[in-house]
């Protein structure tokens, strides 16, 4: 079925009713709505986020450089409940001015440094910890390679694919069908690439994989969009075996919990304070719902 015709005014002006479920959030102005100052906890790093997709990428990050035995990669995690437009308070806007999570606050030096952006943020701690990153030559260029593509491939998934096929209003032929195209080509794109390869960058698990697979993998595992049958995930399958690679990580699976607030209660860990947090889980004391 085609679209109906839409005739674009001579100037467009906003319209909060026409944004789907995700109307309350989006708005063509920057800047903070309210007052509100950001908690701080005691450890290093204090991170503002919450489990979506952009946000489990650096949960991963700290989660695997504590595995490692890195014991000044201690952070505590802020719930950010963007349903509720927590990213409009002056506090998170000082940390990122463009109101979007993760944003983090690295206080292990002289001046409290903030980093914003979640591939600022995975290089900002590889760089800093010496891990994950290769420090020079042809291997630190192929995970920058993939760094990079994740940024610019991954919101033709989420914000074309996963809006118009998941949260539109309306279901519409063409952009189903146009984002479903290139989230299909991009599939194809890393299945080429890790036919030769256990991870995206070569041998070895990089801040490539980790901003990769909250995305692409987590798509292939059913857990995105409910759209692992429509996009056929099943044919993609050196992806599938990447994905249930590192899902099989234990740090993995502590960063999926992090700073989640929606899904299964005994995922959810809406604050990380201590690793002994994901044992007396926090949810129960915080509250309220948020969306993925």
């Amino acid at each position: 079925m085609s679209d109906p015709t839409y005739t674009p005014p001579e100037k467009w002006t906003w319209d909060a009713e026409s944004g789907g479920q995700f109307a309350s959030i989006n708005r063509p102005i920057a800047g903070p709505t309210a007052d509100k100052d950001l908690p701080v906890g005691k450890h290093p790093f204090q991170l503002y986020s919450l489990a979506t997709p952009n946000g489990v990428k650096v949960t991963m990050l700290f989660e695997e450089l504590l595995a490692a035995g890195v014991k000044e990669a201690e952070y505590d995690a802020w719930l950010i409940k963007i349903g509720d437009g927590e990213q409009f308070g002056s506090g998170f806007v000082d940390a990122n001015p463009n109101s979007k999570i993760p944003a983090l606050i690295d206080r292990s030096g002289d001046n409290p440094v903030r980093v914003f952006e979640s591939g600022s943020i995975l290089i900002h701690l590889a760089e800093k910890f010496g891990m994950f990153l290769p420090s020079q030559g042809p291997a630190r260029t192929e995970v920058m390679n993939w760094l990079m593509w994740q940024m610019g491939s991954a919101p033709f998934l989420g914000g074309g694919f996963g809006h118009f096929y998941a949260y539109a209003p309306e279901k519409y032929e063409y952009p189903i069908n146009r984002y479903a195209m290139e989230s299909k080509r991009q599939l194809d794109v890393l299945d080429r690439e890790l036919a030769t390869r256990p991870y995206i960058a070569g041998d070895e698990y990089s801040i490539a994989d980790m901003a990769i697979w909250p995305w692409y993998g987590q798509l292939c595992l059913g857990r995105l969009y409910s759209a692992a049958e429509f996009l056929d995930v099943e044919s993609y399958k050196n992806v599938m075996a990447w994905a249930k690679r590192i899902d099989a990580r234990p740090a993995t699976l502590r960063g999926r919990m992090v700073n989640r607030a929606f899904g299964e209660p005994e995922m959810q860990l809406h604050e990380r304070h201590d690793a002994s947090d994901f044992d007396t889980q926090t949810q129960d004391k915080i509250g309220t719902d948020s969306t993925e």
